[in-house]
């Protein structure tokens, strides 16, 4: 007898191959049947014609910690995702001895936008190495599929501690203890290996991410790893130090793909032509046999920052000020003509690769503390600037100053151009991803990334067909990442599974609940369109909400394909 039926889908199967209306049959968590069904089945859903594809493959997610207390790993799985891969930019919480853990969660709430209370209260630390970490994550039995990177600057702490935020150079000893953590990581089932060497990461107080002080001899034993045990792949929050060049350098040398995470491949209005370089340039590296991709945000990409860490702005030379003073001596910063007219200049001969390279119209208020400034909520810098006959960067500082420096500022600085963004979704060098899903909960949520790319690239722009939309989110990823038997629907593959509606498939708006511990708040957003996901034949959620279940059906992935 099947556990399963799903009777008179529209089975879009991950492959690209042409939809078609048949029955699938699942027993023991996979796909026996893609066809008529002659037996019986304990659980029986009539699909009447809705699309039924592989759950979605989401291979840059940030649910390290969250995983530790949140077993539905929420709002992942009701946006359609089954896998997530965890431990991205080299941020994560495992290996941790006790004495460095607040830094660790220090670190992780700035540089990627967490809330420290809910960090410091929720965490649950029943581990310290890397490999007693997947078993913790086992033992939670996960609303959803995880696969977990190694991560670099998390390495460089647990080996260094303070120093790891403050000291470029590593001692042999250090250098030696990193690779054998890596290498014991890898054995113990991890994915890959990532890093950042982004100029935009910066953890607490300001400081650097223990991986972008890293010399490029340190990574690449890191990286060597992974060729001497012939498996993992290497991704990494490049900036500009990792060209393309550089990241074919290291898939020549390990052998293993090389992923590459950086604003320089999205879509800017500033420098149109930019992001398409580098998709080709990396197709060039896969015609020379040295596989090289591209994760491609199919969503504008926002950035939320205040004035007291103003991390998208430390590209200026202006704001050497600003990293270098006191908090409490920043509002005198802001407060000074001369550090205004120095913005303005920079402002006025921007360098390549900047984040903000001056358009007052994609930067927003998003949050603030304080009512008179809470009533311009969503309000943009130009807006203000042009209604005030005020210059943008005063009214920045000034907002902020008003605000006691607690404005968060949202910059929607890329990927706002659909048909800027369209040729490098379609580019074959690009593998959809970079929802962040678990960061930035206090402002943002792109964690509905798949559901999106359906209703608006596929239904509303028609960039792709509904069957090669399904396939870059589900077979695609899961093909790149070397992970088997996820993203198709096929006999013998896991039953990972989504129904939803062609017609109305879409994400909320968003949405903010006080869920997080410690009372924390965060926001989230919500499927539409979605009839119902399964996780290795469990249904995990209706449409409408979580299955209440005592275990959850996920599995903690540490056996990828070579």
């Amino acid at each position: 007898m099947l556990d399963l039926a799903i009777r008179g889908a529209t089975v879009y199967d991950g492959s690209g191959a042409p939809a078609r209306r048949v029955d699938v049959g699942v027993r023991e968590g996979r796909v026996t049947t893609v066809g008529p069904l002659e037996e019986a089945a304990r659980e029986t859903v009539e699909a009447n014609g809705l699309a039924l594809a592989p759950g979605l493959v989401d291979v840059h997610t940030h649910y390290d910690a969250q995983a530790t207390w949140d077993s539905t790993l929420s709002p992942s799985p009701s946006l359609g995702v089954t896998t997530a891969v965890i431990g991205n930019c080299g941020f994560g919480i495992a290996p941790c001895p006790p004495a460095h853990r607040e830094l660790l969660l220090k670190n992780l709430s700035v540089v990627e936008g967490m809330d420290l209370d809910a960090l410091l209260a929720g965490t649950q630390w029943d581990f310290e190495t890397f490999d007693e970490y997947l078993a913790a994550l086992r033992r939670r039995r996960l609303f959803a599929n995880v696969a977990v990177l190694a991560q670099h600057s998390t390495i460089r702490t647990a080996v260094m501690g303070e120093a790891a935020c403050e000291r470029a150079e590593v001692t042999s000893d250090e250098l030696r203890r990193m690779r054998d953590i890596v290498r014991g990581a890898i054995r113990a089932g991890a994915i890959g290996l990532a890093s950042s060497f982004s100029p935009n990461h910066s953890g607490w107080g300001s400081r650097p991410m223990p991986s972008t002080l890293a010399a490029d001899d340190e990574l690449a034993a890191l990286v060597g790893v992974l060729g001497e045990e012939r498996r993992g792949m290497f991704v990494s929050a490049t900036g500009p130090r990792a060209t393309p060049e550089y990241m074919e350098n290291i898939a020549a040398t390990t052998g293993r793909p090389a992923f590459i995470v950086t604003v320089l491949t999205m879509y800017n209005d500033a420098h149109p032509g930019q992001a398409l370089d580098y998709y080709e340039r990396c197709r060039a590296a896969n015609e020379r046999g040295h596989e090289v991709f591209i994760h491609a945000s199919c969503q504008p990409l926002s950035f939320d920052f205040t004035l007291r860490d103003p991390y998208v702005l430390y590209s200026h030379g202006s704001f050497s000020r600003v990293k270098q003073a006191d908090k409490a001596d920043l509002p005198a910063v802001y407060g000074d003509p001369a550090f205004r007219s120095a913005f303005r200049a920079d402002l006025a001969r921007p360098k390549a690769g900047i984040i903000f390279a001056g358009d007052w119209g994609k930067i927003e208020i998003g949050q603030a503390a304080t009512d008179s400034i809470r009533a311009l909520e969503g309000r943009t810098i130009a807006e203000l600037a042009r209604e005030s006959r005020r210059d943008p960067v005063d009214v920045l500082c000034e907002t902020a100053l008003a605000d006691g420096l607690d404005t968060v500022f949202v910059g929607k600085f890329f990927n706002s151009d659909d048909d800027g963004v369209q040729p490098l979704l379609q580019h074959p060098a690009g593998v959809v991803a970079l929802s962040d899903a678990g960061a930035h909960l206090k402002f943002l949520c792109d964690a509905g990334f798949g559901l999106h790319f359906l209703g608006h690239w596929v239904r509303e722009r028609g960039a792709f067909t509904l069957e090669e939309g399904v396939r870059r989110l589900t077979c695609d990823p899961a093909r790149k990442y070397r992970i088997p038997d996820r993203g198709r629907i096929a006999p013998g593959a896991w039953a990972d599974l989504l129904l939803f509606d062609p017609k109305t498939v879409g994400i909320s708006k968003l949405e903010r609940v006080g869920d997080l511990p410690a009372g924390g708040t965060r926001m989230i957003r919500r499927p539409h369109g979605v009839h119902g996901v399964w996780v290795n034949g469990a249904q995990v959620f209706d449409g409408e909400r979580y299955a209440a279940l005592e275990a959850g059906p996920g599995h903690v992935l540490d056996r990828f394909l070579d």
